[in-house]
């Protein structure tokens, strides 16, 4: 880790960094960095019960990836952006609301009331005749979070406001004479229901959800809550039981299971600092084996038949490069491993109905922590590298790639 004082991490005391680094000394020591992630992951939003692979996908989206210009001196963002599109009661506000208060800087709207004024900016005229731009949200959030709930009651003619400052991360104002530009430089966070009496198994996620391909596109993680039990997909006895335990804990005020000795129990201003410090003292670089990973689940996703068009776009590549970085800054390393691509395929995979790598479904709204990550993961790597039809190094295999694998195997992951 670099010295403390860059930008991001110069909030955080150099004492609370050399902490967090012999903590993950001593977990790396053990054979554990995966248990060690798990633990951080699994202190996101402890209010809800589990859910995984939402909360992993909600950190990445937080951490982000390392912003750069290309050769043309274009600024290519390294901030993500999250969509959840769910079911009511899944717990999507709940999650935006987090997510608001792990960043130092952060601005929490809803759709219903957010205007293209109240999301970019207005000109008002005060009384001494002269003009002047009022920020709306996506301006006050530049370097932080804007979280925007009911994101599908945004007016169509309105969403399109949204565009740049989503992907160039700037805001082009010519307002009552006023012509400039705003930074807009944010992740942004969204959340909303599906269209009609539920989510149509048939229809695409544009559809069911009634945002324009081109808006789509621009998220990074698409994340999908839905009830099996209400859309007629059967119900897990037992993750409802959990469920109902850890809400009737929170509400009594009981203590939960004992945590396993040495875990980790930070509280939401570590949380926030260790978010803060990741982000300031790594720059990740991707090693070929992570890039040749990335590049076969692009194309493996290009020639699907079955997934949605708004999310093969070349933006789908970018995405996976920086969702790989924020997932090496969150392991505290300095490299992108063939790791952290196995496990970013996983989360973007779980924005499907039906994934083909996985064989079957897959429910990030019931996705469990698994008990021995670490022992599980040489499984996943094969499974995933053989249904892309590559080894380890990335090469291409001589025989065709396997078929799916049953997600029992992967201890909860798919």
């Amino acid at each position: 880790w670099r010295a403390v004082g860059q930008v991001g991490s110069a909030r955080v005391s150099r004492e609370l960094g050399a902490e967090f680094e012999a903590w993950w000394r001593a977990r790396r020591e053990a054979g554990m960095p995966l248990k060690a992630r798990d633990e951080i992951v699994a202190m996101a939003c402890p209010s809800l019960a589990g859910m995984y692979l939402v909360k992993l996908g909600l950190l990445l989206t937080l951490i982000g990836g390392v912003s750069h210009t290309d050769a043309s001196s274009m600024r290519v963002r390294g901030e993500s952006h999250l969509l959840l599109v769910g079911d009511a009661g899944t717990g999507k506000s709940a999650l935006l609301r987090h997510a608001a208060r792990l960043s130092p800087r952060s601005v929490l709207t809803t759709g219903i009331g957010a205007t293209s004024a109240g999301l970019t900016c207005t000109a008002i005229r005060e009384p001494g005749g002269e003009w002047m731009l009022e920020a709306g949200a996506l301006v006050l959030a530049d370097g932080g979070v804007c979280a925007i709930d009911e994101f599908d009651s945004i007016r169509e003619h309105d969403r399109g406001a949204i565009h740049e400052a989503m992907e160039q991360q700037t805001l082009s104002v010519a307002k009552a004479g006023l012509v400039c530009k705003l930074r807009t430089k944010c992740s942004v966070f969204a959340a909303c229901n599906p269209k009609g009496k539920g989510y149509d198994h048939d229809r695409s996620i544009s559809v069911n959800t009634g945002l324009p391909s081109p808006l789509l596109s621009r998220f990074d993680v698409v994340l999908l809550l839905l009830d099996k039990s209400r859309a007629g997909g059967g119900r897990s006895e037992e993750h409802d039981r959990d469920v109902a335990q850890h809400i009737l804990r929170e509400a009594c005020g009981e203590e939960g299971p004992p945590p396993e000795p040495d875990a980790a129990t930070w509280p939401l201003e570590k949380m926030r600092a260790y978010v803060e410090f990741v982000r300031g003292s790594f720059r990740p670089s991707v090693t070929p084996p992570a890039q040749r990973a990335i590049v076969a689940y692009y194309s493996h996703q290009r020639q699907a038949d079955t997934t949605s068009e708004a999310r093969t776009t070349i933006r789908l590549l970018e995405s996976a490069v920086r969702l790989a970085q924020a997932h090496a800054r969150l392991m505290f390393r300095e490299e992108v491993t063939l790791l952290d691509a196995i496990y970013v395929i996983v989360v973007l995979e779980s924005s499907t109905l039906h994934s083909r790598l996985a064989g079957g479904s897959i429910c990030a709204l019931t996705s469990m922590f698994d008990e021995t990550p670490d022992a599980t993961y040489p499984l996943l790597r094969d499974k995933i590298l053989d249904s892309l039809g590559i080894d380890a190094e990335g090469r291409p295999l001589r025989q065709e790639g396997g078929g799916g694998y049953p997600g029992e195997r992967l201890g909860g992951y798919m």
